[in-house]
C-alpha cells in the first residue's frame, strides 16, 4: 500500500506544479493546400519547420478537400513546406503562434517541368511519434522489422510486453482492444496472437497506442486500444509496392505481399494481398511438485517435456472501393478475408516420481493437430459532408463470419520405469467452430461557434456463435464417443451503444469530455448427452463510461496533459464456453460460464519537454479483474480464465528521442510498472504484489549513398501475471538498409534475438502445487527482404478514405491456437 501511496501523492504534486505552470496557450493552424489551377490538392506531404533554423517538428498531410492543421503547439515562430508528386517544393511565409488559432494563405504547388527527370523522394519518419491522445509507432523507420510478424512489432513497441503465451499488455496491464486500420479486429487471447503472428511487418503503416481512448470509440480493452495501419497508396494514378522476403531460425520462413492502389476521377479502388509460410517450434519443460494437505510434505513430483513443431501459412486478401458521388457525399466498401491452416505435433514425455524424486511411472504421448481458420469481412459505408466547416454524419455496415475446422489426434502411452509398456489410449478430437457478426453505427460531427465541436453516435452489434467438441476413444478397433468431454455451445450477444463527445480549444486550455452508455444483453445454452443435462444462462446490464481530457501549453518548451476514463473487458466468447480442451493427459483448458465482465477506472497524467522527452505516471484499479487461474485435478491441471478480485495498477514511463549525432539518433523508453493482486481463488486468498521494469532501446544510424543500420533491444525485469511469477528475460537484434534502384527499391538485413535471450521462464503456486516452467520458442531469426515501389501519379485532388466502424465484438472471438 506505501508504494500505491507514494504514486498517488506524486500524481498529486504533479498535477499541482501541472495547473500552476499553465500560464501560456496552446496554438493551432490550419491551412488549405491547392494546385495550380486553385483546386484542392489532397496527399501533400505538409512539414512544419521551426523558423529559427527549419528543423522538422511534426508532418501531416492534406485531406480531400486539400485541408491540413496542425495542434496543440506552443508560443513560437513556424513555417510550412508543402511536397507533393508531380510538383515543386512550396513554402508558407513565417507566422506566430501565440494562442488564438493561426489561418494561413492558401498554398499553391506549381506542377514540375515534364522535361525533368522523375525524382523519387523517401521520407524518413521518426519511430516514434508523442501526441496528445496517443504514441505513434512508424514501422517502416525500424531497419529491424524486416521480416517481423505484426506481433513481433508489437513486441519492441513502448509499453507493450507479451506474456509467456504472446497474450499482450500495455504499462503492464492486460485488456488491450486490438484495432486494425480503424476497425477492430475481432479477435482476442491466444487467437489474436495467431492473427497477428501471420501479419507481416511490410504490411503495416503505424502502430497507434491509446491507453485511455476517447467515448466515440467502444468501451472494451482496460489498458487501452492499439490500432494497426496496414500500407495504403495516396497518390492519385496507380501505385504500389510488392515486397518478398525470406527467414531462417531453426526453421525457415517466408513472406510475399503486394499492394495495390488506383484513384482517378470519382473512383479509388484498392486492395492487396499477402502470403506468408512459417515453420517454428516450442519447446516447454515444466516440473512440478504436489505437496501433502499439510502444504508441506512432498506426495510427488512431475516432471514434463513437450517439443512441438508447427507449420503454418495465411493467405490474407482485401479489397476495397470508394466512390465519390460529388465533392460531399462519398460511398464505398471493404471486403477482406484469410485463410489460416495449421499443422502441429506435440511430442510429450512425463515422468511421474515419488516423494524424493524415484520415478514411479512414464507417459509418452504423440498429438496432432489439424485447424484451419477461414474469415469474410465486409464493410458498406457513406458519408456526407455538409459544408466546409467540418459539419458531417457517416454509417457503417458490418458483416464478419469465422468458421474452423479442428481435428486433433491424441496417443497416450504408459511405462514402468524400464520403459516396459503397460498400456495405451487414444483419443480423437472433432472441434468445428462458427461465429457470425453483425454490427451498424451512425457519427455526427458538427463543429460550433468558439473552436467547440460536438460529435455524437449511435451503435447497434449482435453476435452468434456456436462451438462442438466432438471426442472419441478407440475402443476395440471402434471410435466410440466420449461423453464426458463430448460437448457443444451455443452463445448469443446484443450490445447497442451511444456516445455524446464535446472539444473545446480555450485560449490557454484544451478540453475534451465524452459520455458512452452501453446496454448488453447475452444467452448461452450448453446442449446436453446421455451423460450432461442441458444448462442454459442469460443476463443483461447497462453502463456508463466518461472521459475528460485536458490540455495546458505551460511555455514554449513545455507542455501537460492529463486523462481519466471508464473502461469495460468482457470475456471472449469461447472462454465462457464450460467444456474441457484436451492439450495432453495432464493439462486441459476450460472454459468458464460464470466469468464476468472487468472494469478499469484510469487516470494519466503527463508532461513533453521540448518535443522529444515525454514523461507520464498512470494509476488505475480494475474491479472483477479476470486473469488465467489453474485448478489441481489429481494430477492433471485444469487452466480456465477466473474473476479474482481486484488489480491495483500504477507506475511511470519515460520516453526520449536523443539526436546524438548527425548520423545517429537514439530512441530510448524506461516504464516502471507496480501491480497488487487481491481477492479469492477456489476458497484461497490472494494477496500478491510485485513491480517490473521495462527498458527499451533502439539506435538509428544513417549514412551516406541510402545506407542505414539499427541497433535495439529491450529488457525486462521479474514481474506477476495474475498466479504466474514471470523471470526478467530481452532481446538484441540488429539490422542494415540500402535504398536501390534510384529509390524505388530497398534491401533489408537483419538478425532478431541476437544472442538468443528471449525465453520465457517462471514460477506458480496453486492449491498443493508448485511449478517451474521454461518456454524456448524459435525467436533467433536472421531476414532478407526486398521491396520495390511501382506507379505513376496523375494530377488533380484525391479523396480520402473513410475508414469502417465494427466495434469490440471483433475483439473477442478466437481464432487458431498457435503461440
Amino acid at each position: 500500500m506505501r508504494k500505491i501511496s507514494t504514486l498517488l501523492t506524486v500524481l498529486g504534486l504533479t498535477l499541482s506544479s501541472f495547473v500552476s505552470l499553465a500560464q501560456n496557450k496552446n496554438g493551432k493552424v490550419i491551412g488549405i493546400v491547392n494546385d495550380a489551377s486553385q483546386k484542392a490538392l489532397s496527399s501533400a506531404t505538409v512539414s512544419l519547420l521551426k523558423a529559427k533554423d527549419s528543423s522538422l517538428l511534426k508532418i501531416s498531410v492534406s485531406d480531400n478537400t486539400g485541408k491540413f492543421e496542425f495542434e496543440n503547439l506552443p508560443e513560437g515562430k513556424y513555417l510550412v513546406s508543402v511536397t507533393a508528386v508531380g510538383h515543386a517544393k512550396a513554402f508558407s511565409s513565417s507566422f506566430d503562434v501565440n494562442g488564438a488559432p493561426v489561418q494561413l494563405e492558401p498554398i499553391a504547388l506549381i506542377p514540375q517541368s515534364k522535361d525533368m527527370k522523375e525524382v523519387t523522394l523517401v521520407a524518413k519518419k521518426p519511430i516514434i511519434e508523442q501526441k496528445i491522445d496517443r504514441t505513434v509507432v512508424n514501422v517502416d523507420a525500424s531497419v529491424t522489422n524486416v521480416g517481423a510478424t505484426a506481433l513481433e512489432v508489437l513486441e519492441k513497441s513502448p509499453g507493450i510486453t507479451l506474456d509467456k503465451d504472446g497474450n499482450i499488455s500495455l504499462k503492464g496491464k492486460q485488456g488491450v482492444t486490438v484495432y486494425i486500420d480503424g476497425r477492430p479486429s475481432y479477435l482476442s487471447g491466444q487467437d489474436l496472437v495467431n492473427l497477428l503472428k501471420n501479419m507481416n511487418a511490410n504490411q503495416l503503416d503505424q502502430i497507434e497506442i491509446m491507453t485511455n481512448p476517447p467515448a466515440k470509440y467502444d468501451a472494451a480493452g482496460n489498458s487501452g486500444i492499439i490500432n494497426i495501419k496496414t500500407k495504403k497508396n495516396k497518390v492519385k494514378g496507380f501505385n504500389g509496392n510488392a515486397t518478398a522476403g525470406f527467414s531462417q531460425g531453426v526453421y525457415w520462413r517466408t513472406n510475399e505481399s503486394v499492394n495495390m492502389n488506383y484513384r482517378n476521377g470519382k473512383v479509388n479502388l484498392f486492395g492487396n494481398i499477402g502470403y506468408n509460410k512459417n515453420n517454428s517450434f516450442q519447446e516447454l519443460t515444466i516440473h512440478r511438485t504436489y505437496f501433502k494437505p499439510d502444504g508441506k510434505t512432498i506426495d510427488a513430483m512431475f516432471d514434463q517435456v513437450a517439443f512441438m513443431p508447427r507449420d503454418n501459412s495465411s493467405t490474407n486478401l482485401k479489397l476495397g472501393m470508394d466512390y465519390f458521388l460529388n465533392k460531399k457525399t462519398t460511398i464505398g466498401f471493404v471486403g477482406s478475408g484469410f485463410i489460416n491452416p495449421e499443422n502441429q505435433n506435440n511430442y510429450n514425455t512425463s515422468y511421474l516420481k515419488d516423494e524424493i524424486g524415484n520415478v514411479d511411472s512414464i507417459v509418452y504421448s504423440t498429438g496432432h493437430t489439424e485447424n484451419k481458420w477461414k474469415n469474410g469481412a465486409l464493410n458498406l459505408y457513406v458519408r456526407h459532408q455538409f459544408d466546409s466547416t467540418g459539419r458531417e454524419i457517416s454509417a457503417d455496415l458490418d458483416y464478419s463470419g469465422y468458421g474452423s475446422t479442428n481435428n486433433q489426434n491424441f496417443m497416450n502411452a504408459s511405462f514402468h520405469p524400464d520403459w516396459v509398456k503397460k498400456g495405451q489410449t487414444d483419443l480423437y478430437g472433432d472441434l468445428p467452430v462458427d461465429i457470425k457478426i453483425y454490427s451498424a453505427k451512425v457519427d455526427y460531427v458538427h463543429p460550433l461557434k468558439n473552436n467547440l465541436k460536438f460529435e455524437a453516435g449511435v451503435k447497434t452489434s449482435y453476435v452468434n456463435t456456436d462451438n462442438s467438441a466432438n471426442y472419441y476413444n478407440l475402443v476395440g478397433g471402434d471410435w466410440q464417443v466420449d461423453y464426458s468431454k463430448t460437448n457443444r455451445f451455443q452463445y448469443k450477444e446484443n450490445i447497442n451503444a451511444a456516445y455524446v463527445n464535446l472539444s473545446k480549444q480555450f485560449k490557454k486550455l484544451g478540453v475534451q469530455a465524452g459520455l458512452r452508455f452501453e446496454n448488453t444483453n447475452y444467452k448461452g445454452h450448453q446442449l446436453g448427452n446421455v451423460q450432461k443435462p442441458d444448462s442454459a444462462f442469460s443476463n443483461q446490464y447497462n453502463n456508463v463510461f466518461p472521459t475528460i481530457f485536458l490540455s495546458y501549453a505551460a511555455n514554449s518548451k513545455n507542455t501537460f496533459t492529463a486523462n481519466f476514463g471508464r473502461r469495460i473487458d468482457r470475456p471472449a466468447y469461447q472462454d465462457l464456453n464450460p467444456f474441457l480442451f484436451f492439450l495432453d493427459q495432464y493439462t486441459y483448458e476450460a472454459g468458464n460460464p460464470f466469468l464476468r465482465p472487468q472494469y478499469s477506472t484510469n487516470f494519466e497524467l503527463g508532461h513533453m519537454y521540448n518535443n522529444f522527452l515525454t514523461t507520464t505516471i498512470n494509476y488505475s484499479r480494475t474491479n472483477n479483474f479476470f486473469t488465467e487461474t489453474f485448478e489441481q485435478s489429481n494430477y492433471a491441471t485444469i487452466v480456465r480464465n477466473g474473476n479474482i478480485g481486484v488489480r491495483e495498477n500504477a507506475g511511470i514511463s519515460i520516453s526520449a528521442q536523443v539526436p546524438v549525432v548527425k548520423w545517429w539518433t537514439a530512441v530510448v523508453y524506461g516504464n516502471y510498472n507496480f501491480n497488487r493482486f487481491k481477492g479469492e481463488l477456489y476458497g484461497e486468498e490472494i494477496n500478491v504484489e510485485a513491480s517490473n521494469f521495462l527498458v527499451n532501446v533502439n539506435n538509428q544510424f544513417k549514412f551516406n549513398k541510402g545506407w542505414a543500420a539499427e541497433l535495439s533491444g529491450f529488457y525486462r525485469t521479474k514481474g506477476i501475471e495474475g498466479q504466474i511469477e514471470i523471470q526478467p528475460m530481452g532481446q538484441v537484434s540488429i539490422g542494415g538498409t540500402k535504398q536501390v534502384l534510384k529509390g524505388k527499391g530497398t534491401v533489408r538485413l537483419t538478425v532478431r534475438d541476437l544472442f538468443y535471450t528471449n525465453w520465457v521462464k517462471g514460477n506458480i503456486k496453486f492449491q498443493q502445487t508448485e511449478a517451474y516452467f521454461e518456454n524456448v520458442r524459435d525467436s533467433r531469426v536472421a531476414s532478407i527482404s526486398f521491396t520495390y515501389r511501382f506507379g505513376k501519379p496523375i494530377k488533380g485532388p484525391q479523396p480520402g478514405k473513410k475508414n469502417g466502424g465494427a466495434t469490440d465484438e471483433q475483439n473477442r472471438v478466437k481464432v487458431g491456437g498457435g503461440n
